[in-house]
């Protein structure tokens, strides 16, 4: 039986797994087409929380992958999630557009300016960041604002290198204040939960290419995953690794083959 017939969804992460960079991953297109032709339900995730599921999808789309905003369940999107499933309240955001339009579309009310108090302070990626607004986010949350990351990828990678991420950018917070945050982003589960709840449930396999993350957060929740080798992770990486993948291939086009047997050594299949 041919992976793709084992799962009622596909989680789907993006960059390293469907493109890397600007570029398309050869035969990733053709995938996502095959499996909606087989009646299998896709859904893309990202821990990216700058950009709104429209601009994924526009995205996805400008590289030949078919997707609809609703297809799409970013970190900022699963955060709006989070907070909504606790009442809501207002918040002071470090974050860009994504981020600010899912929490506002939750109902949550947005703090600007220098507030005395505030629900959350909640931090994602932003590239426009200044020393004012890191100031009133610590003191915020010293003054009793409970502290959500989008996610703690401490790195962004970018065509010249690599650029700080959410996860650098919530260390300025953390490390003022001694307060650990509340990360809703891969590997954590809110992320997942909200993802295969906008798939429509089911059995899910996750999609990824990076072990401390997509094959992590799906391991914690005993749920199945592939690893492609497309992206950031390698075959030796498996070596000695604590998460492991329920299957391992060069690409997505694996899903539509029966798996090979396990190797014990490796994790791999």
């Amino acid at each position: 039986m041919a992976i793709v017939d084992r799962y009622d969804c596909f989680l789907i992460d993006l960059d390293g797994v469907l493109y890397r960079g600007d570029l398309p991953i050869d035969g990733a297109s053709a995938a996502i087409v095959r499996l909606r032709c087989s009646g299998r339900r896709v859904l893309f995730m990202t821990n990216n929380s700058s950009r709104t599921p429209k601009q994924v999808a526009q995205k996805l789309s400008s590289l030949g992958i078919r997707a609809a905003p609703g297809e799409v369940v970013s970190s900022a999107l699963a955060t709006a999630d989070l907070l909504t499933s606790r009442g809501g309240g207002t918040a002071f955001v470090v974050g860009e557009v994504g981020l600010l339009n899912a929490l506002a579309d939750a109902g949550l009310v947005i703090l600007d300016g220098e507030p005395e108090c505030a629900d959350y302070v909640v931090v994602g990626w932003d590239r426009g960041v200044d020393y004012a607004k890191f100031r009133t986010a610590s003191l915020l949350v010293q003054r009793g604002a409970h502290l959500v990351a989008t996610n703690a990828d401490v790195s962004y990678p970018a065509p010249d290198g690599l650029w700080p991420g959410a996860g650098a950018l919530l260390s300025v917070i953390t490390s003022t204040t001694g307060v650990e945050a509340e990360v809703v982003g891969k590997p954590n589960a809110p992320v997942y939960q909200t993802a295969l709840r906008n798939a429509g449930g089911g059995r899910p396999l996750v999609v990824g290419d990076r072990l401390d993350t997509d094959i992590a957060g799906a391991q914690a929740l005993g749920w199945d995953s592939l690893l492609v080798l497309t992206g950031i992770a390698r075959q030796a990486d498996l070596i000695g690794s604590p998460f492991r993948p329920t299957y391992v291939a060069a690409g997505l086009s694996a899903l539509f083959v029966e798996p090979e047997p396990t190797r014990r050594d490796t994790g791999a299949q």
